[in-house]
């Protein structure tokens, strides 16, 4: 019987070279060069920037272009030097601007910045969805361009991020407005926000547990004055009682439980909001009537219509006005009182999303592997895909994960 010869190294290697293998995946996606493009702000006094210059820094350090109108950040105690030497272009004409391929904004863009944008361009900014027209939409939907609404960006917990830190900021800045409008030199009755031996605390009415209403809590009562809560949900008025470690007066919004605090309120703060459109009305001009003289009401949801009946949008350079003898505080953009604080707020948050943008191989890409960050869309190419906006302004949307499956 004839021995098999015996295999040696070099056999069995070859044999192994023959033998099928798994492939190797692609583990390293090249970096995409990104040009970011930051126009000055123009509407409603907004100071506020969406990128400071540290966050600019670390983007063109990772090897993107960052083009910043002149001016953009002077608001906010930012120079062009700054922006200059954290590597970002100066531009002097907003046409410049907006030829990068990403445009970064605070406000919604102007009728003048619509026109100027170009098919597949990405717009990342507000939306302010209670106030957009249907011809709004619809001009940036025939741009075939893709918008990303920030205040709509989730994070991996589901929270919306952009939405709880300007609500932090703004609820803490409800009452510093407040106690500035409580003294004489601004029209109000002469008192302290907050008490002092001896002296009745101020009582300060917030209508709307959610995080704006929490944190104005917490800066009420660190002023020492007396807190009533009142909102729909009895979770959030739960987890605002948790929140704070220390009970205080929570109600539902019952009228006549609502109507009575009302009438014994310094201070009113209403920040109740609606996720499909404009906030409820729920105090009327005669229950404001009765309120007391010289007392103060301040809308945070004015950006979406308001809660008070006699709400109209003010500005910073005119904040308030006087109606029934009550003052009322409407600007829209509260936060952008303290724009450097906001502005570097928003940017922690912005400048990750560009950076994990920029190591894509595409938006397409982006929004397929990161479903958190999809419902912050709201136009893919031209396609409206957020359904509230859809079902409001009652125009057609896709779904995005849809329009992503099909390659669209």
């Amino acid at each position: 019987m004839q021995e098999t010869p015996a295999f040696g190294f070099s056999e069995l290697a070859k044999q192994a070279s023959l033998q099928p293998k798994e492939a190797l995946l692609e583990v390293f996606q090249p970096h995409k060069t990104l040009y970011i493009g930051v126009p000055k702000e123009t509407t409603l006094q907004e100071h506020r920037v969406p990128l400071t210059p540290s966050s600019v820094q670390v983007l063109v350090n990772n090897g993107n272009e960052v083009w910043i109108e002149s001016g953009t950040g002077a608001g906010a105690g930012f120079s062009d030097k700054d922006f200059s030497e954290a590597g970002a272009k100066i531009c002097f004409s907003k046409e410049e601007i907006f030829k990068a391929h990403v445009i970064v904004k605070v406000e919604p863009p102007t009728d003048e910045e619509i026109q100027l944008l170009s098919p597949d361009k990405l717009l990342i900014s507000a939306l302010q969805h209670g106030s957009k027209s249907e011809k709004f939409i619809r001009s940036l939907m025939n741009k075939k361009i893709n918008a990303f609404a920030f205040e709509y960006l989730k994070d991996i917990d589901g929270s919306y991020p952009v939405v709880r830190t300007m609500s932090e900021i703004a609820g803490y800045s409800a009452i510093s407005v407040a106690s500035e409008l409580l003294s004489v030199n601004r029209g109000g009755k002469g008192e302290m926000l907050g008490g002092v031996t001896g002296i009745p605390p101020t009582e300060i009415l917030i209508i709307g547990a959610g995080t704006v209403g929490r944190f104005a809590a917490k800066a009420a009562l660190g002023y020492g004055a007396m807190i009533k809560v009142f909102d729909h949900s009895l979770t959030n008025l739960r987890s605002l009682q948790n929140e704070i470690q220390q009970q205080v007066y929570t109600s539902l919004v019952h009228p006549k439980i609502l109507h009575k605090a009302l009438m014994s309120a310094d201070v009113v703060i209403g920040c109740i909001r609606n996720e499909e459109g404009r906030s409820p009305v729920l105090i009327t001009e005669e229950q404001i009537s009765h309120m007391k003289e010289g007392s103060v009401i301040i809308d945070i949801s004015i950006d979406q219509g308001g809660i008070f009946e006699t709400s109209e949008i003010t500005s910073h350079s005119k904040p308030t006005f006087t109606k029934h003898g009550v003052i009322h505080y409407c600007v829209p953009n509260i936060t952008s009182r303290v724009s450097r604080t906001a502005s570097y707020a928003l940017s922690n948050i912005l400048s990750p999303l560009l950076m994990k943008l920029s190591e894509s191989g595409s938006l397409t890409d982006y929004l397929y592997n990161n479903a958190e960050l999809r419902s912050g869309i709201y136009i893919y190419k031209g396609n409206l895909t957020n359904k509230h906006l859809g079902k409001r302004l009652s125009i057609y949307h896709k779904d995005i994960d849809l329009l992503l499956g099909a390659h669209i």
